[in-house]
């Protein structure tokens, strides 16, 4: 927020940092619920910018409507470039920090990018993810990424891609519920917790196989909640 030094200035504009608390994913747990209460608020556009995205840290993608790579050349990112995992989740990518001296090693980056895009499926139906550059300091490329952004909005809702991208956005919210809810009940169980340490260490000294441990810990579980299921099936 501090860096913000112009966008802060304005007065339609509202910035709030929250923390990740330890998610994974690169936002935090109640992001979806922030992105609902702004929007309530009639913020016609909402940026949510994660606390740095790996490999493996995409969550973000399943509560936007675009999802933006922002990347730079110089920073070791060249050898992620290569990898499948978050750029396949990319609807556009952009190469910052395209100024000076580094101006044309990210315009080689980008190249670079969108010959690997070439062989990559596209995110988004009808859609072609592509990487450019920019630079953040002299304000170039900025509005050339806005107008993809637009372009992108306009073709989705067309094709009606838009819609069924936030449809199965909110499955996804409550499949995630559903899971957090289930996994607290599940560990703040008085039986469970009492029973997880001690095996947690006949695991460790060889004394009982994690299988066995398992079933143990869910047919407790189920026994007292008076369930039917039948833990084996679950693992």
């Amino acid at each position: 927020k501090t860096r913000m030094e112009k966008l802060s200035q304005q007065k339609n504009c509202f910035i709030r940092p929250s923390p990740s608390s330890c998610t994974l994913g690169g936002v935090g747990r109640k992001t979806r619920e922030t992105l609902l209460v702004c929007e309530a608020a009639g913020f016609d556009v909402i940026l949510i910018e994660t606390v740095g995205v790996g490999q493996s840290e995409s969550l973000v993608s399943t509560m936007v409507d675009f999802f933006l790579l922002i990347t730079l050349t110089g920073a070791g990112d060249e050898l992620q470039s290569f990898k499948k995992g978050v750029i396949e989740l990319a609807d556009a990518i952009l190469v910052n920090k395209a100024d000076g001296d580094n101006k044309f090693p990210a315009q080689r980056f980008a190249s670079e990018f969108n010959q690997i895009l070439h062989y990559l499926t596209s995110p988004t139906k009808g859609w072609t993810t592509e990487a450019t550059c920019c630079s953040a300091l002299m304000g170039e490329g900025i509005e050339e990424i806005w107008e993809t952004i637009q372009r992108f909005r306009s073709n989705t809702k067309k094709s009606g891609v838009f819609q069924e991208r936030r449809n199965q956005q909110l499955l996804d919210w409550l499949h995630e519920m559903l899971m957090e809810q289930l996994k607290s009940l599940f560990f703040n169980h008085a039986s469970v917790k009492a029973m997880l340490p001690l095996l947690e260490a006949e695991i460790t000294q060889g004394k009982t196989p994690v299988t066995l441990a398992a079933e143990s810990l869910l047919q407790e579980f189920y026994q007292l909640n008076e369930e039917t299921i039948n833990p084996q099936m679950i693992l």
